[in-house]
């Protein structure tokens, strides 16, 4: 396991490019199953998620191939083998499975997803959309059990919008026989991805990106090249390092049609934020302004990018106010930002923050991915030396960020973690 130190308070300065998005491959991975031929993913991104996947692919007999960003998924000897517990419990995105085997071979034994703990997150949506196309779920010994003797189109309402069950149930539709209908559906940019890569492969899918999509059963998917879009909530995260630390920070690789909600939140802070074709350039000033913010579902304001904005804030004049209406308990960060200087207290899904602090870089844990993020953003804005651990969560979802840090300028760097410092961290 390994640590990142990071010596705060030095100005970011310089261009970083974006990698494939994390929310989108972690889909495509699993979707490439589907095909009877080759799948041929490029702007990968090198994340530890998708190694996990690959991995779990070759599990059930995929041939899988990865260079330079690119995977190479061969399906055609894939068979519809249990996948319990194990490697699935290491990533949440390891439900898409569940969609994938389903829609292929109407079965799939998969065990429960894991993942960063964000509190709860149920997959009552899924098992609600897999049982309207006509399929069982059943729970046994902590796998589910998911079979059909065919998967026939329906018209399904999603009572909570959800990114994952609008994917999963696409997934699971697009060989079903019929049409089905998704109303209430999720308009994430990485769902018009997964739609693409479907419709590429033979899939008949309209409305994607909308809030209703629709979907005709085929009967074969075959293979294709499909180039991932770039990682908006990576691209977010480097936007508010830019915020936090930069002179001037050009991002590049991006949709600015993504970033419209964070680009209006960091405009509210003073920040400067001016787009270009495919690539942002931010210029930090030296007072930032508290704002108010509310996490909602696309196009609003990202949820997988609330905590490093909330570290952001401790750096702002006056009280910001924090709402997730999203996941109310992703508020895991506050306590190490508190360690660190920090004025923030949380109640009931709503982070307060009073500002400016002056933080001190301290030793903290980061307990899921982007309150890894938050911390890092926290450790670039600290006096003194920030160590990290946990830094096992932040490599799930973001490629080299070391690296790229410090070609921004940052002092950061990865050491691994000595027998002695895990039994203190495990102490304590």
């Amino acid at each position: 396991m390994q640590k990142m130190i990071i010596e705060g308070g030095r100005p970011l300065e310089g261009r970083v490019s974006i990698s494939g998005a994390k929310n989108s491959a972690v889909a495509l991975v699993p979707a490439a199953l589907m095909a009877n031929g080759h799948v041929t993913l490029e702007n990968l991104p090198d994340i530890d998620d998708i190694d996990t996947l690959a991995e779990i692919l070759q599990g059930v007999g995929a041939n899988v191939k990865t260079e330079n960003h690119r995977m190479k998924i061969n399906a055609k000897n894939v068979r519809p083998l249990p996948m319990p517990n194990g490697k699935v419990k290491k990533l949440r995105a390891s439900y898409y499975l569940m969609g994938a085997m389903l829609g292929r071979f109407k079965k799939a034994v998969i065990g429960m997803p894991g993942g960063c703990y964000l509190g709860p997150r149920p997959i009552d949506q899924h098992i609600k959309g897999f049982e309207a196309l006509g399929a069982t779920v059943e729970n046994e010994h902590g796998s589910l059990h998911i079979y059909a003797k065919e998967l026939k189109g329906a018209r399904i309402y999603l009572d909570v919008v959800s990114v994952g069950a609008t994917i999963n149930i696409m997934m699971a539709a697009v060989m079903a026989k019929g049409q089905t209908v998704i109303e209430n559906a999720a308009k994430e940019p990485e769902i018009i991805d997964v739609a693409t890569l479907l419709t590429n492969m033979g899939a008949n899918i309209k409305g994607a990106g909308t809030n209703v999509i629709r979907i005709d059963g085929v009967e074969e998917l075959n293979g294709c090249t499909h180039s991932i879009i770039p990682d908006r909530i990576e691209a977010g995260t480097y936007m508010i390092a830019g915020a936090a630390m930069g002179s001037e920070v050009v991002i590049d690789n991006v949709i600015p049609d993504h970033l419209e909600a964070l680009t209006a939140k960091l405009r509210e802070t003073g920040t400067g934020v001016e787009w270009f074709d495919n690539s942002v350039r931010v210029t930090g000033v030296d007072r930032l302004q508290a704002v108010q913010l509310k996490t909602l579902v696309y196009p609003g304001f990202p949820t997988d990018l609330q905590q490093p904005f909330t570290a952001l804030m401790t750096r702002a004049e006056g009280k910001t106010i924090v709402h997730d209406t999203i996941y109310p308990s992703r508020f895991k960060h506050v306590d190490e930002l508190a360690r660190m200087g920090a004025e923030v207290t949380t109640s009931e899904g709503t982070a307060i923050v009073r500002g400016p602090a002056d933080l001190q870089g301290v030793q903290v844990t980061a307990s899921d991915l982007r309150a890894g993020a938050a911390l890092i953003v926290a450790g670039l804005m600290a006096d003194g030396r920030t160590v990290i651990t946990g830094f096992e969560h932040v490599a799930r979802g973001y490629e080299k960020i070391e690296h790229k840090l410090r070609y921004l300028g940052a002092e950061v760097r990865l050491e691994t973690i000595s027998e002695q410092e895990m039994q203190e961290i495990q102490n304590s």
